[in-house]
């Protein structure tokens, strides 16, 4: 199509991601193309990183722990991102960046998808979440009619909680630390239904499986119907025993219902290796996939007793698509997913454990020692990650947060909980080791300076 104005020339080139000669622009377009100039150059850079970090990472030899401090080996995963190095982002718990190339998938297919919608996204680009389906499916470790396609974590887990046939005097089993959401969903139950939430509490830290199983067998009693378990508790970084609490709660006939928002992609996991029967993620954060996208696996034997989110055509009762009849959406984001992937199985889930955990260790090895410092995260690999809330006495946790964004360009996560409080920090495998030592010397400066 031929534009028949400056505008629309000009909106085709920002489209295809060309900036403007400044002599086809006005002095405010002129100043605004500049200023666009370097965020294309470094998005196509980017793109260009990723791009080497998937033809020669899965070539690389060594142990996992070893790479972990080869900056060398991370310098091209670092630059897939065009992420603002103005900002020292550390708050990636809530939800992070997906990497250039991911972006370019997604921009692509959104699209592609408005062409002509009634074709390309209903018959060219929706046929194609199949494959996604099938692609998630296998590095989760299911079969692929057992995992529906949703936007994030909290779809997935609330289809779930509202869709078990409970009733009155049925119990419901979780902790004081589980996500707020699902708590208010299990008490929206209770107000409703009349289910019956028991919440245990948790050490924090907590670093025994037996402990932590021992809590929660404590708390079943013959109305126990469901255990809400997060494989990672957000608010510390916690890892809980998964595969040890499910054998535990199903020898007793009681179904445990897992919040992965933080496990799958931080942590290399399976369904075979936590032997779930039910586990929701949101690949929007540690898989790097386009925000608005995430999974939910059920066991195909427990399909027919849970109802939709949304009422389905009843011939899918025992179907797990019947999940994702929630009328229209865009397939660019679940496209993106298929980067993502590529990105992550190229890098390998140990040596991103392993990274994210040496990313870890680089800032909080300043405060460990220091008897005014609490961290409410455990050291030991097999119940933490990459997540650490980290209290520093004297310093009110919104306060520091605020202050770190305000004066420094930081971003953090406070936490306050009726049991603990901290400030949560959360690196990405984009994340430098000289980014860290700035925040080092931030906190030290916080520490010795005050807040003023």
């Amino acid at each position: 199509m031929i534009p028949h104005s400056r505008r629309g020339f000009l909106t085709q080139l920002a489209a295809a991601g060309v900036v403007a000669p400044t002599w086809l622009l006005s002095t405010a377009q002129a100043a605004a193309s500049v200023a666009v100039a370097p965020a294309v150059a470094g998005f196509a850079a980017a793109r260009a990183a990723g791009a080497r970090v998937q033809a020669t990472l899965p070539l690389r030899r060594g142990e996992a722990a070893v790479l972990a401090a080869d900056e060398g080996f991370w310098r091209d995963v670092q630059a897939s991102w065009a992420v603002d190095r103005s900002i020292l982002n550390l708050e990636n718990g809530g939800i992070q960046p997906s990497p250039a190339l991911v972006n370019h998938a997604f921009i692509e297919a959104w699209q592609q998808g408005h062409e002509a919608p009634a074709y390309t996204l209903n018959r060219v680009l929706m046929p194609q979440l199949d494959e996604v389906r099938t692609r998630l499916a296998s590095a989760f470790g299911c079969d692929r009619e057992e995992l529906a396609l949703t936007r994030n974590t909290t779809e997935g887990i609330e289809t779930v909680l509202l869709g078990l046939a409970l009733r009155s005097g049925d119990e419901v089993v979780t902790t004081t630390q589980d996500y707020w959401r699902f708590q208010n969903t299990l008490r929206q139950r209770s107000e409703r239904e009349g289910i019956v939430l028991r919440s245990i509490t948790l050490p924090v830290p907590v670093e025994s499986t037996d402990e932590i199983v021992d809590r929660f067998a404590a708390a079943i009693t013959p109305r126990t119907r469901v255990i809400l378990l997060s494989h990672i508790i957000n608010l510390t970084g916690q890892v809980l025993p998964v595969r040890e609490v499910v054998r535990m709660a199903r020898a007793r006939g009681v179904l445990v219902v897992v919040d992965g928002a933080h496990g799958f992609a931080q942590l290399p996991c399976t369904r075979e290796s936590l032997d779930c029967d039910v586990y929701a993620t949101s690949l929007h954060k540690w898989l790097g996939a386009p925000h608005g996208t995430g999974f939910l696996y059920v066991r195909r034997e427990r399909i027919g007793e849970i109802w939709p989110l949304y009422p389905a055509p009843f011939e899918l009762r025992e179907n797990i698509r019947k999940f994702e009849s929630i009328g229209s959406v865009a397939a660019a984001p679940y496209l993106g997913i298929r980067p993502a992937l590529d990105f992550w199985l190229a890098i390998g889930a140990e040596r991103k454990l392993a990274r994210l955990r040496w990313l870890r260790d680089r800032w909080l090895a300043a405060f460990i020692d220091d008897p005014t410092v609490t961290v409410h995260t455990p050291r030991s690999v097999e119940f933490s990650a990459a997540l650490v809330t980290i209290d520093f006495a004297g310093l009110a946790p919104a306060k520091l947060a605020g202050w770190l964004w305000e004066r420094h360009r930081t971003l953090v996560r406070p936490v306050v909980h009726k049991e603990f409080r901290g400030i949560r920090v959360t690196p990405n495998l984009y994340t430098t080791a000289e980014e860290l030592t700035r925040f080092v010397e931030i906190l030290r400066a916080a520490r010795t300076g005050g807040l003023s």
